[in-house]
């Protein structure tokens, strides 16, 4: 697997940019249960990964890229340690350990991935940077795909996450899950985190795919986690409902080259119904709580609409928009005004959708990015005011981060 000159480098970017997608917020977590700090954790991987990139176009990729990742990470902790005059016993065990490298194993212990998760959304940072590390160090995401998510600049992101890594070492707060009686002031961050990830691999922020299944599988695999230590908790019911039932159309929404199939033009055969099945039951579970429904059960009944629906025109969307009005009450955001505006657009016509939009424009909600001209275009297309949409969707498309979105508001602005 050894390659040579430039191109044998660019094999290797990319091979080691899968497994780390694939991968990365094991070893981190891995390392912060060996080093007891997030933040240093995370710096030793990105130079494990960094000698990679030095090292495998030479001598091929190792049989097993992840634990050859976090054995040397873990050795570079032991050198800084020793340079910091820092190694204590519990240092000088790791270090007995690893000495033979033919020894190492990878050894993927599924709850270390959700322990980091729960380091990171400790009370003593806020919310914001709670959610702004884990999607880091967890979820994988740069920088700069976080500051999209929240549309803030991208210095306010950066500064967030390096002080939170800061506030964690100063705190030292332990890598672990903690008592159950202290699960409730981060059990709303815990959920949070998961569901952008979910969001993030749903619908790709950036970058060449539009959906990143390896993100939306692990942040599911997490709230199936969760939920068997909660299970008397409706939001993570609720959030498990939801992923479920939007993950059970992954197999609709790609063509075999990765160009999107958007909703009215999928293949509803090639939805997972048992996946739909197990969504629908966990939505069931999270109301017979009777708590009344939060943000993430009144998502999962969108989706249940949606997972029920033979086709676009034979879905609920009466339905819907009531429960987008719901949503709107107990969650306002210009997002969830703008799907309130398609679902409007779907019962009862474009014109009222436009005037629901051209409201959200005219507060400058949105500012930025491409969602709000892409559904204005829909909707002006719809109208019969085709040079109005095209320019919409041009302006959506000089928007859009992600190559694949781009490529779809491109063709539509040359098809209008």
């Amino acid at each position: 697997m050894a390659g040579t000159g430039a191109e044998g480098a660019a094999a290797v970017r990319r091979r080691l940019d899968a497994v780390w997608r694939i991968e990365g917020a094991r070893i981190v977590a891995a390392l912060a249960r060996a080093t007891g700090d997030v933040g240093f954790a995370e710096d030793m991987a990105q130079e494990a990964g960094a000698d990679a990139l030095l090292q495998w176009p030479d001598t091929g990729m190792p049989r097993n890229p992840a634990a050859w990742l976090t054995a040397v990470a873990k050795h570079k902790a032991i050198d800084a340690w020793r340079r910091s005059e820092r190694l204590d016993d519990r240092y000088r065990l790791l270090a007995r350990g690893l000495q033979d490298e033919d020894a190492v194993s990878w050894d993927p212990v599924p709850d270390d991935v959700l322990r980091l998760i729960f380091t990171a959304c400790h009370p003593v940072l806020s919310r914001e940077a709670q959610v702004s590390l884990t999607l880091r160090v967890v979820g994988g995401l740069s920088s700069e795909e976080i500051a999209r998510l929240f549309v803030l600049p991208l210095a306010t992101v950066q500064q967030r996450i390096v002080r939170a890594k800061k506030t964690l070492a100063a705190a030292k707060v332990p890598f672990d899950v903690p008592e159950p009686n202290e699960w409730g002031p981060r059990l709303g961050g815990v959920l949070r985190v998961i569901y952008l990830m979910f969001t993030e691999g749903y619908a790709a922020t950036s970058g060449e795919r539009w959906i990143r299944p390896e993100l939306a599988g692990e942040a599911l695999r997490i709230g199936r986690v969760l939920v068997s230590l909660v299970p008397r908790e409706p939001e993570a019911h609720a959030l498990v409902a939801l992923m479920e039932l939007q993950a059970s159309r992954f197999g609709a929404r790609t063509r075999p080259d990765g160009t999107p199939v958007l909703l009215a033009d999928q293949d509803r055969t090639r939805w997972d119904r048992a996946q739909i099945g197990r969504g629908r039951a966990a939505l069931a579970r999270a109301d017979r709580l009777g708590r009344g429904r939060s943000s993430y059960a009144l998502q999962a009944a969108i989706a249940e609409c949606h997972a029920a629906a033979p086709s676009v025109d034979r879905t609920d969307w009466a339905q819907i928009v009531l429960l987008y009005e719901a949503l709107g009450r107990i969650a306002p955001s210009p997002v969830v005004e703008l799907n309130r505006a398609v679902a409007v657009s779907m019962a009862t016509g474009p014109a009222t959708a436009l005037a629901i939009v051209d409201g959200l424009a005219s507060a400058g909600a949105l500012r930025g990015s491409h969602l709000l001209p892409s559904v204005r275009a829909e909707l002006l297309a719809r109208l019969g005011r085709a040079d109005e949409a095209r320019a919409e969707f041009a302006a959506a498309a000089a928007l859009a981060k992600n190559d694949r979105e781009r490529d779809v508001l491109e063709r539509k602005a040359a098809a209008t």
